[in-house]
């Protein structure tokens, strides 16, 4: 792994599966750490005080990093955490920002329950794993960034198959296989699913992750999109969604 990877996945594994939190920061972490994970306030300071409580209340914990890879100064993580012998379960995609020296300044992350099985027999974290085509990485960054603008912002869901394929395996917690399932859902979902503002979009290859401000009725999301791509269409989708927390709730400066 590169310096950026070593450093986001050290974190999570040493600082909070291992327990070694103030020796994780010390070697992970920047000049500042500005955080906009919910109920977590900046710096170091912020992250003991969470995390020392969270570690004392939750001594087993089993936490696998599932996906990860690097864009530029960013580093995205896809993790599978299991709690007090499968108590909790829980799905955590973050988003990290490294300064000059590869070491971590900023995190943004989405957090949700890890439920199981969708309609397709997937789960939220199963699936490919394998980063290839990095040549592919621009074209698949710019395909995604027009599929988010014209379908998922501009709703012309007649046009999923211009960025979709036939056989789009899917991940997400209440959608089946398949570009059918996914015009459905985009369709007719009962509540109008509007994707406000496209915050970030990175990738490597053949994956690339967008964190989206959506809409979903009258009620506000952050949400992490993970798709992983093939000949120039989406083959593969997992997702990440969280309700955005009043200020007060967020304890820093938001989700975005």
């Amino acid at each position: 792994m590169s310096a950026k990877l070593d450093n986001a996945v050290g974190l999570y594994l040493e600082g909070i599966r291992d327990g070694d939190a103030a020796a994780a920061l010390e070697k992970y972490i920047g000049g500042r750490y500005t955080q906009h994970s919910t109920g977590v306030a900046d710096g170091k300071e912020g992250f003991l005080a969470f995390f020392t409580p969270f570690l004392a209340n939750h001594p087993d914990r089993d936490i696998r990093v599932v996906r990860a890879f690097e864009d530029g100064p960013h580093v995205f993580v896809h993790v599978y955490q299991r709690l007090d012998g499968g108590a909790a379960e829980w799905v955590t995609t973050d988003l990290f920002d490294t300064d000059a020296n590869d070491k971590i300044v900023e995190h943004w992350d989405v957090i949700s329950a890890f439920i199981g099985s969708n309609p397709s027999g997937r789960t939220q974290v199963d699936g490919d794993t394998e980063i290839k085509d990095l040549q592919q990485t621009q074209a698949n960054k710019a395909l995604v960034a027009e599929f988010t603008r014209v379908v998922l912002q501009g709703g012309q869901v007649d046009r999923i198959a211009d960025f979709v394929s036939d056989r789009l395996a899917q991940h997400s917690p209440e959608t089946g296989d398949g570009i059918v399932a996914l015009r459905h859902k985009l369709a007719t979902a009962g509540k109008e699913i509007v994707y406000r503002t496209l915050f970030r979009i990175v990738g490597s290859g053949n994956f690339v992750v967008t964190y989206s401000h959506v809409e979903i009725g009258k009620d506000e999301f952050a949400v992490f999109d993970i798709y992983r791509l093939e000949r120039g269409l989406i083959v593969e989708h997992w997702d990440n969604v969280e309700p955005i927390p009043t200020p007060e709730e967020a304890g820093n400066s938001g989700k975005f």
